[in-house]
């Protein structure tokens, strides 16, 4: 499978300066309104059934960050795991009864001491939805997905993600084919942690490459 991340000095759309938001625009009344006329005439026309949709909208809404929190905290206390999901992310997660049967390749990428990956998409915005859920509003706008391209490290720190300066930073472009994942850093001081405990330290954005994995809570 060959990675697609590119240099920075590529030209895309949107403000590179603007800077990114967590707060997205709602979709439009006129959407919302062809959204429903496509849907009722899908199912006028017998390509699915009222309640599939019903289903699949249940399905997409258990799908949250926990999952891939899940794969993670495996993978930093189960070195073969780790191997397994950086070599076959489809299968490792089935061993876990996470089920992406139906979602397009998954490629896992590991972040290092030398080198940080964020993940973009700069088309459209292809998610792995199935790992994490919803992509949240930032990752959808033009801002985002020209800026990540352009000024990795400014991105980065404006969501507080300062990093060395010889750290190499990977720009992973999502295609609809192919997704990704950041398999983040385990934090130091967490040795004593279990499984799940490790599980809360991950978070959507340390997935998504604009951070970093929590730090545990000082002991008191």
């Amino acid at each position: 499978m060959t990675d697609r991340h590119h240099h920075h000095d590529h030209v895309h759309a949107g403000d590179p300066h603007a800077p990114i938001s967590d707060h997205g625009r709602e979709p439009s009344f006129d959407y919302l309104v062809l959204e429903r006329a496509v849907r009722e005439l899908l199912i006028g026309k017998g390509v699915f059934t009222a309640d599939e949709w019903r289903r699949q909208i249940e399905l997409m809404d258990s799908r949250n960050p926990a999952v891939g929190a899940r794969l993670v905290a495996r993978a930093w206390v189960d070195p073969a795991f780790k191997q397994r999901l950086l070599a076959d992310p489809k299968g490792a997660a089935a061993e876990l009864g996470i089920d992406t049967t139906n979602t397009p390749e998954v490629a896992v990428v590991e972040n290092t001491p030398d080198r940080h990956h964020l993940i973009t998409c700069t088309l459209c915005s292809c998610y792995p939805k199935a790992i994490l859920g919803i992509p949240p509003a930032w990752y959808k706008s033009d801002t985002y997905r020209a800026r990540a391209v352009k000024d990795p490290r400014g991105v980065l720190r404006e969501f507080g993600t300062e990093l060395a300066p010889d750290v190499e930073i990977r720009v992973m472009d999502s295609t609809a084919d192919l997704r990704y994942l950041v398999l983040p850093m385990r934090p130091p001081g967490t040795e004593s942690l279990s499984e799940a405990e490790l599980a809360r330290l991950v978070t959507r954005d340390s997935m998504i490459g604009v951070a970093v994995a929590r730090a545990p809570e000082p002991v008191r």
